[in-house]
């Protein structure tokens, strides 16, 4: 990762945002019943059952499959390989689609665009999925950018992402920019690239709780108020 000079938490708070980053999951879409279903379609596929869908909601929606099958089931490398391969077999053909923008999104991207803004999505998800997203929701129209995950997963650390995207923005003045996501992980990996990054309730999968621990610079609580600090 290129080393940047980070900003104090006050100097990321007086940002005027000319370039901002969304994570895709739980921050532009509800896509938690198609990732829980593959996940439940994954660990059916090796025996094992999940009966508490309130744990893969906490545990699969944000952070990559990669992290969170070891971590949460234990599995071995191979394991994890072969569980991403069975949450690709439902995934890519039914659990995309199980999948909506949240009420007020779509107009919101447009509002932005309409502002001069230039937009990038930074997501973990697979760059080829985060397209299939975007296009079936007649979205991607308003990115300049969309930045993922690799496909075996091999590249898919959000800091690692979201430095792809500044990258691929061609941004010079870091001050300029910043990260909108659900999760810690945006957050870190935001605070990592050197940027502030505004947190959101109103959909997502983190709570306050998480994204206060991880010292989000914003956190907002209705897409209302993400516009109002995006276009002010």
């Amino acid at each position: 990762m290129r080393r940047m000079e980070k900003k104090t938490a006050k100097e990321r708070q007086s940002t005027v945002m000319q370039y901002i980053l969304f994570d895709l999951d739980g921050t532009l879409t509800d896509s938690g019943p198609g990732i829980v279903h593959a996940i439940q379609y994954a660990l059916g596929k090796r025996g094992m059952v999940e009966q508490d869908t309130g744990v893969l909601y906490r545990n699969f929606i944000g952070p990559p499959l990669s992290e969170s099958f070891p971590k949460f089931y234990g599995f071995s490398p191979e394991e994890t390989i072969e569980a991403i391969g069975f949450f690709r077999e439902y995934y890519d053909k039914r659990g995309i689609y199980e999948n909506k923008p949240y009420t007020g999104i779509p107009a919101l991207l447009a509002r932005l665009k309409a502002a001069g803004k230039q937009i990038a999505l930074a997501t973990s998800k697979p760059i080829y999925l985060a397209e299939q997203v975007l296009e079936h929701f007649e979205l991607r129209q308003y990115f300049d950018q969309v930045c993922g995950g690799s496909k075996d997963e091999s590249r898919n650390g959000k800091a690692d992402i979201i430095e792809d995207a500044l990258s691929a923005l061609g941004i010079l003045d870091l001050g300029q920019a910043g990260m909108v996501g659900d999760r810690y992980l945006d957050v870190l990996g935001a605070h990592a690239n050197g940027l502030s990054c505004i947190g959101i309730l109103y959909g997502g999968y983190g709570t306050r709780e998480e994204l206060e621990a991880v010292q989000a610079d914003f956190i907002v609580k209705d897409v209302a108020d993400l516009e109002r600090l995006l276009l002010c």
